[in-house]
């Protein structure tokens, strides 16, 4: 049996600390006072987080000491970003930008060529979309982007479309306890007659839901966004953000 690996980075990740909570809000304020010991520590308390989150990665084949590092950048950027004042827990705000990172790590070195041109305008309008978010303070449409960016629409969709990774019919997309939904599930068959009538039933029972859940799932399954994001847009924990989207969807059946 393969000894796990403890050491990263030349880090031994069996002796990394962990940051209470009430600890990360002192160190987040220290650190928007100018405090670099504080910022350090903040750092070194939140590699146990990174490590997480690259086992979500674990099957690319990719160097798990090059994810930490990348890791580690989107770490430092939420820790230089976030914003104390808005009552959401760091790690929240955290996860989904580590996970961008190693994200565009991934893309940056796909083994597909996407021309400099097209990866340029890709990388651009996420950045444009980003400062629409902050400014904003929601999620802006393509043609948004598109104006700010003084290009069309269909150059920003072909630009982003050419940078994201293949995607598996046996990838998971959802997982509840035992029972887990893939890519290959998820497939539309064009041929059965009845498609219509479920569309309307959906339709009907979506509803019947409250803003929040209807939010809530146009985010996760329209926008393609984790639950993680998710949390992070609308202000609440990924396990309140799990919660409500079963019970939409429980209801959505049940009233179909």
């Amino acid at each position: 049996m393969q000894p796990i690996k403890v050491e990263i980075c030349g880090i031994n990740t069996s002796k990394l600390k962990v940051l209470k909570e009430s600890e990360k809000e002192e160190l987040l304020r220290r650190v928007k006072a100018g405090d670099k010991i504080a910022r350090e520590k903040l750092i070194n308390g939140n590699l146990r987080l990174i490590l997480s989150i690259i086992k979500r990665f674990a099957n690319r084949g990719e160097n798990p000491d090059d994810l930490f590092q990348v890791g580690c950048i989107g770490l430092i950027k939420s820790i230089d970003n976030f914003d104390v004042g808005q009552g959401v827990r760091f790690s929240t705000y955290a996860v989904p930008m580590i996970i961008g990172e190693i994200r565009r790590h991934l893309r940056d070195n796909n083994s597909i060529r996407v021309a400099r041109s097209m990866r340029d305008t890709a990388y651009k309008a996420m950045q444009v979309k980003e400062a629409l978010v902050h400014r904003n303070s929601k999620e802006p449409t393509v043609e948004e982007v598109a104006k700010e960016m003084g290009i069309s629409k269909e150059e920003v969709v072909l630009a982003l479309e050419a940078i994201v990774d293949p995607v598996s019919l046996q990838e998971p997309v959802y997982s509840d306890g035992g029972d887990t939904i893939y890519v290959m599930d998820q497939i539309k068959d064009s041929g059965d007659e009845n498609d219509w009538l479920d569309e309307i039933s959906m339709k009907e029972a979506i509803k019947a839901l409250n803003e929040r859940e209807r939010r809530i799932l146009n985010l996760r399954f329209m926008k393609g966004k984790t639950q993680m994001e998710v949390a992070a847009e609308i202000g609440i924990s990924q396990a309140q953000v799990s919660r409500l989207e079963k019970g939409a969807i429980d209801r959505i059946k049940k009233d179909m």
